[in-house]
């Protein structure tokens, strides 16, 4: 059995090999790609678009060909190899984007936008650290003046070694943990 195709209906044909006929099949329509539909043209099978801009997916191209152009961007497409043809389509759409918020500076205003951020992120942060480091500083003179304190105020003759070691295991426990601080700090 074959099938034919006209322009007002499928007919059905029976061969010699099949006596029932089998019902006709429609035919199967590849809606074209955005890119296709926006230019108001013909999708062929090998489109050079058709892999990167989805039927689905219409303002993805609409944004690039605002930028760059359809021709441009079928010549930029046809000159690089199909392995990289997905990456230059995305930095492309992501530049149209970018150029359609900023149209001076584009992506570039947007990066100098984010590394003035860093920028003044990492300043707050050396701030916030030397900050810490001198708080850290103030609570070490701070038990070394209250250790130094009470022991001016043993009588010689009554020293006190329960005292000594209270003092020493303060400033041990202190020592200990100013060295995790500041290994905290310094990464």
């Amino acid at each position: 059995m074959e099938l034919c195709y006209s322009d007002s209906a499928f007919t059905t044909i029976t061969s010699p090999s099949s006596p029932f006929p089998l019902p006709p099949t429609p035919p199967t329509v590849a809606s074209p790609c955005a890119a296709c539909k926006i230019l108001r043209r013909r999708c062929v099978e090998k489109c050079v678009l058709a892999p990167y801009f989805p039927p689905n997916d219409p303002l993805k191209f609409t944004t690039a060909h605002r930028v760059f152009g359809a021709s441009n961007i079928i010549k930029f497409l046809q000159e690089l190899p199909e392995a990289q043809r997905a990456d230059a389509v995305s930095s492309m759409v992501y530049e149209a984007n970018a150029r359609l918020r900023d149209p001076v500076y584009g992506s570039a205003g947007a990066i100098s936008q984010l590394q003035n951020q860093v920028n003044e992120l990492q300043q707050q942060l050396a701030m916030a650290q030397a900050e810490i480091v001198n708080m850290q500083s103030q609570q070490a003179n701070l038990m070394a003046l209250i250790c130094m304190e009470k022991w001016q105020n043993i009588i010689p003759h009554q020293h006190d070694h329960s005292y000594d070691n209270d003092c020493q295991t303060n400033m041990s426990f202190l020592d200990d943990n100013l060295g995790s601080l500041w290994e905290h700090i310094s990464i």
